[in-house]
């Protein structure tokens, strides 16, 4: 098996071409077609002026060029740049210029909404319109504007790429970062090969899969669906997810085996009724992103009696960290299990010494998962990817390990708990939200003076994101214009869930705004009024 990541379907291509590898509405590709088509995108790519490890951004929701993309992309000898198709233009702007994108892939109605925002992006060159209506567009100032079809056309008369090995860079995945703007993951093909090896062996993936990607693509455990498919040489099939009941749909039509989500789309999807054949199709379900509650635990287990359901924790910056067994679940519900294949976990002090059993500590992560760091950002790299002080020689290793951020405690079995964070993330629907970047956009509106956003407790997100504000002018202001106002700026998952608004905020003696106070008030207040 190749330790590249387009190889992967290379692999399956060769051993069995007529399997089916993707599946969107009524298209399917077999393992050959598809791998024909990552070639002929890559050709089409190179043909652009794509040099080698020069990164390629993938605006798009879940579609047949998406994938092509992506794998494209690798295939020439780039990076790609998957952009979550939910956020707005300013967003899409920054991560364009932060690491320097030289072509775009987007769709026409998607181009609409950024197009003057790609004026203040010098590095980009090129824009590929996948399900473009016109062979030809009028070149947009410096950039050209290419319609996917002729292009991939055109593809297919050479057969050029750049030549990569596995510790090249693959892919940059944004993550929001404490400080405002995300920052991005570096990830080499050895780190996402080795992620879907592992995951594979644990879940106990073979060709006979079919996998549901539900997850945005830009988000490494909906990427996951993806790779782990394509390592076990099975097949995995597109939806872009509105309601529950879609996914169930989606299930039963594909004939489903492995489904991956979150708690905010578990926690609906626990209420379903789902049809025979998928009770009997589906093999197993995965949870990430944060806790699921028992009671949707529960509720899903007692509708798929035969699924089962194996409970994850990742970090972006090492893809996967741990898992539940199933038959774990009623023994330790609320633990967040051992370390994946390949992988060692460690918990230990500020010193870098390992703490002892239920002593809390940092969860450190190990192996061939760790990602290269983040992009052009040596500070917070250094800070994350440090070597391990190693028992067995009392000095650090050379070998870098992410250091989480997480407090966890590890119980005398070897079985991790998850405690909390150090930094003040908030995890919403599934996503890292930074509340400074929240924040920024409530300024923005003009509407405020004062903001302070943090996670508070909700029934369905896990965590609602919470805005403390002080009005710019509290009567002409309401929750519902704040929102209003915000809707062009962020996108759904970003918005906030509560708005409360107070005459002044609470400073400390540094005269910074008291954050813990305006929080521990704002919570106490949710929880007597529950």
């Amino acid at each position: 098996m190749t330790d590249l990541l387009h190889r992967l379907i290379d692999h399956w291509a060769m051993l069995t071409p007529d399997a089916d590898a993707l599946l969107y509405q009524n298209d399917t590709l077999s393992y050959k077609a598809l791998a024909e088509g990552v070639a002929n995108t890559a050709n089409a790519l190179f043909e652009l002026g794509l040099e080698k490890q020069e990164r390629v951004g993938i605006y798009l929701e879940k579609r047949l060029e998406t994938v092509l993309s992506i794998f494209g992309a690798c295939h020439a000898g780039g990076v790609f740049v998957p952009i979550n198709p939910l956020l707005k233009g300013e967003q899409v702007q920054h991560i364009l210029n932060d690491c320097n994108i030289r072509i775009l892939i987007t769709s026409e109605n998607r181009l609409d909404t950024i197009a003057t925002v790609l004026t203040h992006c010098p590095d980009l060159h090129s824009v590929i319109l996948a399900g473009a209506s016109n062979d030809e567009y009028p070149a947009k100032g410096r950039l050209g504007i290419y319609s996917w079809d002729p292009l991939f056309r055109a593809g297919l008369e050479s057969r050029r790429t750049h030549r990569v090995i596995d510790t090249d860079m693959a892919s940059i995945i944004y993550t929001s970062g404490s400080t405002g703007k995300p920052k991005g993951v570096v990830l080499t093909h050895r780190n996402m090969v080795a992620g879907a090896r592992s995951v594979a062996t644990y879940l106990e993936n073979t060709s006979e899969d079919r996998l549901l990607a539900a997850l945005p693509l830009s988000f490494d455990a909906g990427f996951s669906q993806l790779s782990t498919a394509f390592h076990a040489g099975a097949s995995v099939a597109l939806m872009n997810y509105l309601l529950p009941r879609d996914v169930v749909n989606a299930a039963n039509r594909y004939q489903i085996t492995g489904l991956g989500a979150v708690p905010p789309m578990w926690i609906p999807l626990s209420r379903q009724t789902w049809p025979e054949d998928v009770i009997n199709n589906l093999r197993y379900i995965t949870n990430t992103g944060g806790a699921m509650p028992r009671s949707t635990v529960d509720a899903l287990r007692k509708a798929l009696p035969e699924t089962r359901v194996f409970l994850m924790y990742g970090l972006t910056e090492a893809f996967r960290s741990t898992y539940l067994p199933p038959d774990e679940i009623d023994q330790r519900p609320d633990s967040i299990g051992k370390a994946i294949p390949n992988t060692e976990i460690m918990v230990v002090r500020q010193d870098g010494s390992p703490c002892a059993p239920n002593e809390p500590g940092e969860l450190i992560h190990r192996g061939a998962l760790v990602a290269r760091g983040y992009w052009n950002d040596p500070e917070r790299t250094a800070l994350r990817f440090r070597p391990v002080p190693r028992e067995e020689d009392g000095i650090p290793g050379q070998e870098l390990s992410v250091w989480s951020g997480d407090t966890v405690r590890m119980d005398e079995d070897g079985y991790l708990y998850f405690i909390g964070r150090e930094d003040e993330m908030i995890k919403t629907s599934g996503y890292r939200v930074s509340p400074t970047e929240v924040e920024e956009a409530l300024y923005r509106t003009g509407m405020v003076h004062e903001a302070v956003v943090f996670g508070a407790p909700h029934p369905e997100l896990g965590q609602g994101i919470a805005a403390i504000t002080v009005p710019v002018d509290k009567d002409d202001f309401s929750e519902q214009k704040l929102l209003n106002a915000l809707k062009p700026l962020l996108p759904n998952f970003m918005l906030p869930a509560y708005v409360d608004v107070r005459e002044s905020l609470p400073r400390n003696p540094n005269g910074k705004i008291d954050r813990a106070t305006v929080s521990g008030s704002f919570t106490a207040l949710f929880e007597n009024n529950e």
